[in-house]
Parts: C-alpha cells; sequence; structure tokens
C-alpha cells in the first residue's frame, strides 16, 4: 500500500491560521440587499409582518419564507472532543466551527455552531428542544458515550427535523460503503462474513448495527471492548452494549480473530498485531480506524499479509474512512425533501450510492486532488475522494430517495435528473452555465472533430463526449495508436467513435483542393505544399473538416502551444466579416462570474481594437445569458495617474461612446474598483464600478497573466480562452488541458454552430 505525503504544520501556523484577518472560520452574510430604506422595511419593520403571520397560520411557511430549511445546528458539549477526551463546550467551538465550514464548503449548507455548557444529558436535550425550530436539521458532534445515544435517541423522539450523530451514523456508512465494495472485490458475501469489531464506543456500535440492516447476520458479528468479548451473559454490560452480545465461546480479541474474514478496529493505537492479522481468513478485510494512529499501520499488515484489503482513517493512506464523503451531502437530501429524521433506509441509500461511486471511472478533478494519480477501482481505491465533485449529486439524490419511498419526507421531487443539475450548480457555478449549454447541444447533436486524438486528455474527452450524448465525436489520428491508447485507459476497442487521418484519399484531395484554392494567390503555394500540409498537420486537417462541411466544428491544442494552433487554423479560416479575433476567458470566482479579453490573439490592441473586442465580447456574453457590463481595465481610474499607457483606453471609451452601443461600459479602471461595490461611492457618476462582468485588459500580457493567475492561485474556475470572431466553430483548449476543459470547448464549439451564423464554404 503506497503511502502519499501529506503536509504538516506547527502549531503556530494553525493559531495563526485561525487569528487572520477575521477571527475564526465562520461568519453570515445577508442574502438580500440591505443597501436602501425600502430594503430595510422589506427585511425588518414593517415587512417582517407577513411571513410571521403566515408562520404562525402554518407552521409549514418557514421553510418558505426563513432559512430554516438550509440551516443545520451543529451542536456539542466538547465531553469528547477529537480524540483529545473532554476539554469542555468552549474548547470544542473551532471544531464546530470547522464542521459548519465543511457543510458549508461540500453541500452548500449554512451552518451554526452551538456549544451547550453542560455535562446533563437532560439539560442538553431541553437546549436543543427549545431551538430546534429556528433548524432544519441537528447535527450532534463530539458528545461521549453514553450520552450520546441517549441525546440522539429522545431529541429523534420529540422532534420533526432530521437529528445526526456523525460521530456514529457517518462513520457506519462510510465503513459500510467500504466494507460493500471490499466483500465485492474479494468475491466474499455479506450472510456469510465473520466480522470483529474492536471497540464499544459510539461509533462501533453504529458500524454494527448498520453492517446487520444491510445483511450481516448478527451471530457472524463479534464485538470487543476493554474486558475482551461483549457475549450473552457476561455481566456489567449496559443496554447499549448488550444489544450486541452474541452467543460465543471467544473471550479476547486474539480468539475472535482467528479465521475472521473482517476487521474493524475504532479503539486503539497497536490493539491489532501481526500475529493476529496472519490468523484471519483468506483476502482478510482490515479497517484499522483508530486516529490519530491505527490499531496497526498497513506497512505491518503487508509484512505478513499480501491479500489483505486495507483502510483508515488518515488521508496519507488509501481507503480514509472520512465521514466528509457522508454527513454534509446526507444532510442535503434530507433537507431538500424537508425530512423529518434520517432513518435507517437513507443510511443505507448513502452507503450504497458511496460505494457505487467509487466502481466509477474517476474524473481529471479527483486526479488533481489525489496528487497526480487516477485511482482505478480495487484493493487500494473502494471509497470515494473526499473532493470528488460527483458527490453532491449521487448521495444527496440516493437520500432524498429514500426518505420519499420511506414516508418521512414532507416535500416530494418529481424530477431527479432537474434536481441532481441543481445540487451540481450548488458547488460549481460555471455547471449553470455549461448545463445550459449541454442541455441545447444534446437536441441537436453535431459532429466535433477533436484534433489530438491520440493524447490521452483528448481521447478521454471524446469519449465522455459521446457516452454523455453531446454530440458525435470525430477522432483525427492514427488508428493503431488511438487503439492503443483506447486499450490503456481501460476501455474496449469498440468504442464506435470515428478515426480519420490523410489516409482517407477522397478527404484528402478534397480539403487539399479547398486549401490550394485559398492560399495559392494568398501564400503563393502549390498543390503539392497544400497536399503536404493537409497530410502532416491534424489541426489543418481538422479545420478543414469543419470548412469543408465535414463536421459541425471542431477542438484541438493539447499537444501544442496556443499561438502555433491559431497560425495553422488562420491558414484555413479567415475572421468573421467585420469583426476582431480574440481570446476570451470566462472565470468563476466565489459565485461572481466574469469575461476576460484578450487573453490570447492580440499582444497590444490600439484603441479601435479594444472598442471592437469589448462590442464582441458583450455579443458573447450575452449568448451566455449575462446582462454585458464592460470595464476597460488599467493600473489608473478615470485617469489617475494618466500616462502614454493609458490613453489608448480613454479612447476606446470614447469609440464605444460615439457608437452608441447598447450595453453599459465605462474606464479607464483599476480591476478592483471595476468588481468591488465598496468603490461604488466613491464614483456615484458611473454605473460600471463594482458592477463590471466584461473586463478588458489593456494587452494580451495582462490578461493572460491576470486569468492564469485566478486559475492557478485563487478558488477560480477558468473556461476558455473561447477564439471569439473566427470564422468557423473552432476552439484552442490550452496546452494541457484537463478533460473536462476539453469537453467544455468541445460543447461550446458545438453550441456556436447552432446559435451563430457562419458564412459556409
Amino acid at each position: 500500500m503506497k503511502k502519499t505525503k501529506i503536509d504538516h504544520y506547527t502549531d503556530k501556523e494553525a493559531l495563526d491560521y485561525h487569528s487572520h484577518n477575521k477571527a475564526g472560520k465562520i461568519e453570515i452574510s445577508s442574502s438580500k440587499n440591505m443597501t436602501t430604506k425600502r430594503d430595510l422595511a422589506l427585511a425588518y419593520s414593517p415587512g417582517v409582518a407577513a411571513p410571521v403571520k403566515a408562520i404562525s397560520e402554518n407552521p409549514e411557511t418557514a421553510f418558505d419564507y426563513t432559512s430554516k430549511g438550509n440551516l443545520v445546528a451543529v451542536i456539542s458539549n466538547g465531553s469528547a472532543i477529537l480524540g483529545m477526551g473532554n476539554l469542555g463546550a468552549l474548547a470544542s467551538k473551532p471544531v464546530m466551527e470547522g464542521k459548519a465550514v465543511l457543510f458549508k464548503r461540500f453541500a452548500d449548507i449554512d451552518s451554526i455552531d452551538l456549544e451547550i455548557d453542560s455535562q446533563d444529558h437532560n439539560e442538553i436535550i431541553n437546549s436543543i428542544k427549545n431551538f430546534a425550530p429556528s433548524f432544519g436539521g441537528i447535527n450532534l458532534e463530539d458528545i461521549a458515550a453514553p450520552d450520546c445515544f441517549i441525546i440522539e435517541e429522545k431529541l429523534k423522539e420529540i422532534l420533526d427535523i432530521p437529528v445526526f450523530h456523525d460521530d456514529q451514523h457517518g462513520t457506519a456508512i462510510i465503513t459500510t460503503a467500504a466494507l460493500i465494495n471490499a466483500l465485492d472485490i474479494t468475491k466474499k458475501k455479506l450472510d456469510e462474513v465473520k466480522i470483529v469489531v474492536n471497540g464499544a464506543g459510539a461509533s462501533a456500535m453504529a458500524c454494527a448495527n448498520l453492517f446487520k440492516k444491510n445483511g450481516v447476520p448478527k451471530k457472524n458479528i463479534t464485538m470487543v471492548d476493554r474486558t475482551g468479548v461483549i457475549y450473552s451473559g457476561r455481566e456489567n454490560l449496559n443496554q447499549w452494549k448488550s444489544a450486541h452480545a452474541i452467543e460465543t465461546k471467544n473471550r479476547t480479541l486474539k480468539d475472535a480473530i482467528n479465521n475472521a474474514d473482517v476487521f474493524l478496529g475504532l479503539s486503539a493505537k497497536g490493539a491489532l498485531t501481526k500475529d493476529m492479522v496472519k490468523t484471519m481468513g483468506k483476502n482478510p478485510i482490515i479497517f484499522a480506524c483508530a486516529n490519530p494512529d491505527p490499531e496497526i499501520t498497513p506497512e505491518e499488515i503487508e509484512e505478513v499479509r499480501d491479500d489483505a484489503i486495507i483502510a483508515t482513517g488518515r488521508s496519507d493512506y488509501p481507503n480514509q474512512v472520512n465521514n466528509l464523503i457522508g454527513f454534509p451531502y446526507i444532510f442535503r437530501g434530507a433537507l431538500d425533501v424537508r425530512s423529518k429524521t434520517i432513518n435507517e433506509e437513507m443510511k443505507i441509500a448513502a452507503a450504497n450510492a458511496i460505494a457505487k461511486l467509487a466502481r466509477e471511472y474517476v474524473p481529471d478533478e479527483v486526479v488533481a486532488a489525489m496528487g497526480g494519480e487516477r485511482p482505478h477501482y480495487g484493493k487500494d481505491y473502494i471509497i470515494p475522494s473526499t473532493f470528488d465533485p460527483r458527490l453532491i449529486s449521487i448521495i444527496p439524490t440516493a437520500v432524498a430517495k429514500a426518505a420519499i419511498a420511506s414516508g418521512v419526507a414532507r416535500k416530494k421531487i418529481t424530477n431527479f435528473e432537474i434536481y441532481q443539475d441543481q445540487l451540481k450548480q450548488r458547488l460549481d457555478p460555471t455547471v449553470a452555465i455549461m448545463q445550459g449549454i449541454n442541455s441545447y447541444i444534446k437536441k441537436k447533436p453535431k459532429k466535433i472533430v477533436f484534433a489530438d486524438g491520440e493524447d490521452e486528455n483528448t481521447l478521454r474527452a471524446a469519449i465522455a463526449f459521446k457516452n454523455s450524448k453531446l454530440g458525435i465525436p470525430i477522432l483525427v489520428g492514427k488508428e493503431e495508436k488511438i487503439q492503443d491508447q483506447i486499450m490503456n485507459i481501460g476501455y474496449s476497442e469498440d468504442l464506435d467513435i470515428e478515426i480519420i487521418n490523410s489516409k482517407n484519399k477522397p478527404k484528402r484531395e478534397k480539403y487539399t483542393k479547398y486549401l490550394f484554392e485559398r492560399l495559392q494567390r494568398k501564400q503563393g503555394l502549390l498543390e503539392w505544399d497544400c497536399d503536404r500540409l493537409v497530410r502532416n498537420d491534424r489541426v489543418i486537417w481538422a479545420s478543414c473538416m469543419v470548412a469543408c462541411g465535414d463536421a459541425d466544428g471542431a477542438v484541438t491544442g493539447n499537444t501544442r502551444r496556443f499561438g502555433a494552433s491559431l497560425d495553422k487554423i488562420k491558414q484555413v479560416v479567415d475572421a468573421r466579416p467585420g469583426e476582431i479575433m480574440f481570446g476570451l476567458n470566462l472565470v468563476v470566482h466565489k459565485g461572481k462570474t466574469i469575461f476576460i479579453g484578450d487573453t490570447s490573439v492580440n499582444e497590444y490592441p490600439n484603441a479601435e481594437q479594444l472598442a471592437e473586442i469589448a462590442i464582441s465580447s458583450a455579443r458573447v456574453v450575452k449568448l451566455f445569458g449575462f446582462n454585458p457590463k464592460v470595464a476597460f481595465v488599467s493600473h489608473s481610474t478615470f485617469g489617475q495617474p494618466l500616462t502614454q499607457r493609458t490613453k489608448h483606453i480613454q479612447d476606446a471609451v470614447e469609440i464605444l461612446k460615439k457608437k452608441n452601443v447598447s450595453f453599459e461600459f465605462d474606464g479607464d479602471m483599476q480591476p478592483d474598483v471595476a468588481l468591488d461595490k465598496e468603490y461604488k461611492n466613491l464614483y456615484p457618476f458611473s454605473k460600471i464600478v463594482g458592477n463590471a462582468n466584461i473586463l478588458i485588459m489593456p494587452g494580451q500580457h495582462s490578461a493572460a497573466i491576470s486569468y492564469k493567475l485566478m486559475k492557478s492561485l485563487g478558488d477560480s474556475k477558468v473556461i476558455g480562452p473561447l477564439l471569439i470572431g473566427l470564422g468557423l466553430p473552432i476552439e484552442i483548449v490550452p496546452l494541457r488541458s484537463s478533460t473536462s476543459e476539453i469537453i467544455n470547448l468541445a460543447s461550446i464549439a458545438a453550441y456556436s454552430a447552432d446559435i451563430i451564423e457562419y458564412k459556409k464554404n
């Protein structure tokens, strides 16, 4: 088992992180405008009276008029903080704030941490009962057993919202998912395996319970605590432990582990020895999940067994049992159907959904998060990564369906395909844009040429493009190389994707003729020169396919520099009449979408060119569904300081004024002035200040540097550059783009092919 490197940090760094900028990790922001007197009147008095009356008459409308439906209380008394013990309610606050942040980051759920300073379970229950109406769900955290059992059970009885003790059920759900897949890999059956659970705390009991709910017979699960095996007739067992007692002669872990199929450790470092591992059955499944150090290390296991499937609670080994895979998405699904509880059916549905996801192909986003290695379903990959972007759409859907089917949902979801799209949009604003494009092109499939057909990422993109029914891909390249690559990435040879190259004599002759007619006078090329270009250059070939009507669009660029690809395309295709050609990037950051041009074509555009770039950008932005607001950005703001390098920016603004364009624009201004509403009061005369969604850069250098910095250093999503002004729908991806980036531009090419009137050859 390969161990991965993880980041290490000092206590000071951790403290500095928590104190930097604003102390802590959460803040409250308004979801409504609060700028005018009218806003305040609507938000508070007298406008607030209307929803108050509505809720008093029908409590269910609280979900409609307040944040209740997307608000979870994260609650602890600090009695069992992250394995550090009972350090008190206040000491638990950093952990609970962290939990709240995770809810928001991974499932777009708003959370408030509430630390209850009491060790009395009745007092805690009453406290939660009294403030529960404010919330759509309750997440209990870091509460010691047996109080955690008592509190959860009682709250489930008296409240009509989900109550979830993550230490118990989150662990159980992820562990069950891992077990399902481990058994699948080892060809073992749930109703036959012998399981030993070492530890008898809240999480261990929850795991055992969910194993049983999934089909493991009670008699096949042996639970071991500090005293030894929990067996029928053992004295001094509380009601929770006694529920797991079985008839057995085994009294120690050493006894129980002999010939066992599965070991689940939720106990302490060193509890399982190499000698014990030796005695386990064939292909043993060992989940050593004690934190921070497992019951036995993977290295120790591998010294004595080479057939084991291993999971731990640590991020530096494969197969991390991490509750983050579960709880945000489980609550997401429960909240979305206004569930009264989180029942066993919903937990089982979540576990099975997680297990199924691990068996599917891993996308590029996950590869990057896992250090650049693509995991494949097998003994070292039985649980999805916490950064898998598919979790947000898969798990809530499964949970919501189970809630509806089991009768605990107040709200029905009629179209789960739409629901999944909505879930995806919660995390990635680019999805909202691309989903609209993809939905459109699915209705009118276009033939899109993938020029770099032998490239792995391009090939994956073409396959995904086809499988997602976004259009009909055509690969340019040598058949044998593409077929080899297909096998290398784990697909069968029979993909039914067209592969084309210069061996196709009729096409070659057709494209040579087209190119010769185009370039004989323009560049003085002979026919055999054009033939050589067609035969030897995939970008030329792909562009000719589009120009000659054999394809609707094309995408290229992943194996060469942008400029080199563009030079080849320009030999085949002209700019659209009356338009300037330029690169436009779409950048999404913290829910705000901006467009940046020119990022790739014109090194230092003059005033007239800047004005034309602005006009074309506004036209494209409208196609994406935005109201264009153009800012000509500079190091100066409205002439301060005025330099030779800013004069052409001001001239571009004046040119637009004379053209009487239909969109709003202004400049020169610094980018923070263009984007930050805080500057509105300083420049009240400008409608663009703080509102811009199109940034026209003074030159290609600043444009390219800006978007690449945002992509590399910021928490931003970038699409593009889109090649604007070209006479045909051909897009160039940046060198070494991910599969997702290639798919996005292929989709945009297909979209452009239908909505833009191109001059056909």
